[in-house]
Formats: C-alpha cells, sequence, structure tokens
C-alpha cells in the first residue's frame, strides 16, 4: 500500500535546511555527510554539554537530612 502524502520533513541541526525524513535520506536529520561531522565534532569538542543536575540533586539530598525527626518516628 502506497501513501501519496508528502513524506514528513525536519530540518537539519547543523544548517537548517529542510530534509525529508525518509530511507534515502541516509543522513537524517542532517542534510548531508558534512553537516553531520560538523555536529560530531561540536560534541566531541565540548560545543555541546549537558547541563550538570548533581549539584541540584547534592542540595535536595541534604535538605531531607536536614530534617528533624527521629527515625522511630517514620515508623509509627
Amino acid at each position: 500500500m502506497k501513501s501519496d502524502t508528502a513524506p514528513t520533513t525536519v530540518n537539519c541541526p547543523s544548517c537548517g535546511k529542510e530534509v525529508a525524513w525518509t530511507l534515502v535520506e541516509v543522513f537524517r536529520p542532517f542534510c548531508s555527510e558534512r553537516c553531520k561531522l560538523i555536529d560530531l565534532g561540536e560534541w566531541a569538542t565540548e560545543g555541546y554539554a549537558i547541563a550538570d543536575t548533581s549539584a541540584s540533586l547534592e542540595e535536595e539530598t541534604d535538605e531531607f537530612a536536614s530534617d528533624s525527626f527521629e527515625r522511630s518516628q517514620l515508623f509509627e
């Protein structure tokens, strides 16, 4: 069964060019190997980074640890 609808398109993360999301576009979501390698290079040189949330998790842990209640009160 063949669909007559237009394929989904996405913008290349590197250059913004529209790319059809089909099996023919082998570098999707990138428009070319060049854009794919540019993106890889940004990750490799730490140009991109995922935010570190460990500091906020430590603060939450400390907050719960400083609550003033006895362990025996937890199971009453």
